[in-house]
């Protein structure tokens, strides 16, 4: 599904204007997006959650060469799927 398909779906099951939703989408992801800069989670009953993960720096290979490479440690976003997700997806 597409940012666009997304946002005709929650106008459709909301009974909006496309405009208002996509603004809705917009404003959930920037929240999102804010929170987790800011090192916070966001935790959706049900649904997940978002949350940031330090990566150590490591070595790795270079595929064509071969060749030894470090790779610098950085922060990375997790997604933790909830029971009710998980269960819709699973079955």
């Amino acid at each position: 599904m597409t940012k666009s398909e997304l946002i005709d779906a929650i106008a459709a099951d909301a009974e909006i204007e496309r405009a208002q939703a996509a603004a809705a989408l917009e404003s959930f992801t920037k929240h999102v997006g804010d929170t987790l800069a800011g090192g916070g989670k966001i935790s959706l009953i049900g649904f997940g959650t978002f949350s940031i993960a330090e990566r150590n720096a490591r070595e790795g290979r270079n595929p064509q060469t071969g060749a030894k490479i470090q790779i610098s440690a950085k922060k990375v976003t997790r997604f933790k799927a909830g029971n009710a997700l998980d269960s819709k997806v699973n079955g």
